[in-house]
């Protein structure tokens, strides 16, 4: 499913997703697909931010588009 749908079944909330596609920029990866598997209540949004399983994104759909910011932490 592509963002856009997303953010019209779910409008103003908070959603976990799972990456099924994205293009790589510089710093970001630009989300082009997923699969929702349920809303997150704001309250709980960090929380499931940070227990989220790899390959999946707490994200809120008043976000024009899905995008990750990659940090490079080199020493």
């Amino acid at each position: 499913m592509k963002w856009q749908e997303v953010r019209e079944l779910f409008p103003d909330q908070f959603v976990l997703l799972r990456i099924l596609d994205y293009t790589e920029r510089e710093d970001k990866k630009i989300v082009t697909e997923v699969a929702p598997v349920r809303t997150v209540p704001a309250a709980e949004a960090n929380k499931e931010f940070f227990s989220a399983e790899p390959g999946h994104l707490v994200y809120h759909t008043g976000n024009e588009d899905c995008i990750i910011h990659l940090r490079n932490y080199r020493l």
